[in-house]
């Protein structure tokens, strides 16, 4: 604001994890639970508190939030990002008689330096490049890997004019990662 004097376009996009392996929900540390939830979901009520402030007097503006469809994982994680949609669509009933557009963002898996140290950390043993490979081998579109290009096509979509009309919108980016019927964890070859 200082700088330009208003705001387009605010992207929430942090978010932690939590303790690999995920701990049994009669073992959850509730600092570590708080930790994330500060993170995951205060971190971005602040986002939206704040990019709202200054795009409802302007009259417009589009608010990104980046969740997960990860209902795998540690806890604190998966309930975390399962609020977001929860939050995104509260918030745009409000914000858009402000003419403010607010949506979510729910990546497939890709191998990133978290995610990757996450399953390295889960599973004993796990080389970094099979880490990558099994979190490769999550997708089900054929010939297509999720990247993180894919997810910044998409909030470029959401936040453009060309989405003038969505808001409390779920875009879902994963290949078809949760229309899966039978869930099985690719195989690693530990020769690798």
């Amino acid at each position: 604001m200082a700088r330009h004097g208003r705001l387009d376009i605010m992207y929430n996009n942090a978010g932690i994890i939590g303790p690999a392996p995920p701990p049994s929900i009669a073992d959850l540390d509730l600092d570590e639970f708080d930790r994330v939830m500060r993170v995951n979901i205060c971190g971005i009520i602040a986002g939206i508190k704040h990019a709202a402030r200054v795009m409802i007097p302007k009259g417009s503006g589009s608010i990104l939030c980046t969740t997960s469809i990860c209902g795998l994982g540690p806890h604190p994680y998966a309930i975390s990002k399962s609020a977001i949609p929860g939050i995104v669509e509260s918030v745009a009933s409000e914000l858009c008689g402000h003419g403010v557009r607010i949506n979510c963002i729910s990546p497939g898996p890709i191998p990133t330096p978290m995610a990757v140290a996450h399953f390295k950390g889960s599973v004993p043993g796990l080389m970094e490049h099979q880490s990558v490979d099994l979190i490769r081998g999550l997708g089900a579109l054929k010939a297509a890997q999720c990247e993180e290009i894919d997810v910044a096509r998409a909030a470029l979509f959401l936040a453009s004019d060309e989405a003038k009309y969505l808001t409390g919108h779920n875009l879902i980016v994963n290949g078809g990662f949760t229309c899966f019927k039978n869930f099985e964890f690719p195989t690693v070859n530990q020769n690798l």
